[in-house]
């Protein structure tokens, strides 16, 4: 190759790796401000879709933003062993005074017992039948990625809380998990839960076979009806037939 044609062709790479690099840069940016939802497409093939909230959406329409095909709401609750979030009563009231069925999170905590953390729920949230199933969160916050629980740990106090809000509730209780999490502390236990999995770049396929109740596939919906410090909301699907929903949850 003569020196000439080699410069030619060094151009050429240098041109295609920068272009291929903003192209990607752009891609990420689109994803960023929620213009781009890579799962979007998947996810309408399931006919039930629903949001998750928290005070991090401040006040809420709920009438506004039922309107716009949801189906359902899972609401913040608690966090450990005492913190409740500010606007889970009113979002609680106003929510179930849409056709939205209406479910309460709680955000588990490493650091309290399953037992004090069961308890923080249950004085919280109302027992209501048509309620979706109580949710404990199970992800990780602060240095918990880093530091890892122990898993023996984790599992025993899940297992108080989940027993606890199942003899309380009357319904199977739901987890709400990330991959890692899932693989680190759900995997091959807790056959009596069902799962939401957050994935927002592919279809969930948990890593023990078993099938998911709930997944959220993004993180960065905009939706109208909202005006909290976070502009974003996550958006979820159920995995089953309208039909399926309608009966989900009511009992064990």
């Amino acid at each position: 190759m003569t020196p000439s044609l080699q410069s030619k062709w060094q151009k050429r790479a240098v041109f295609f790796l920068l272009f291929s690099f903003t192209i990607l840069a752009l891609l990420v940016l689109l994803w960023y401000e929620g213009i781009i939802i890579p799962n979007a497409s998947r996810a309408n093939e399931y006919p039930v879709k629903g949001v998750d909230v928290s005070a991090y959406q401040g006040d809420i329409d709920w009438d506004h933003l039922q309107k716009q095909e949801l189906s359902f709401a899972f609401i913040k609750a608690t966090e450990g062993s005492s913190f409740v979030d500010r606007y889970f009563e009113k979002n609680w009231e106003y929510a179930n005074n849409t056709p939205l069925r209406v479910g309460a999170y709680h955000f588990f905590s490493y650091d309290s017992g399953g037992d004090t953390q069961a308890e923080n729920f249950i004085k919280t949230v109302p027992i209501d039948e048509r309620a979706l199933p109580p949710v404990i969160d199970v992800e990780f916050y602060g240095d918990k990625e880093k530091n890892l629980p122990d898993r023996a740990d984790v599992v025993r106090e899940l297992t108080v809380m989940i027993d606890l809000l199942e003899k309380h509730y009357g319904k199977r209780v739901i987890l709400y998990t990330t991959n890692k999490a899932y693989d680190l502390f759900i995997k091959d236990e807790f056959q009596q839960c069902d799962i939401w999995i957050r994935d927002v770049f592919q279809v969930p396929s948990l890593p023990d076979n078993r099938e998911w109740t709930f997944w959220q596939y993004t993180d960065r919906e905009k939706l109208e009806g909202y005006n909290g410090e976070e502009k974003f909301i996550d958006v979820n699907v159920f995995s089953g037939s309208e039909h399926e929903f309608a009966r989900y949850g009511l009992g064990k």
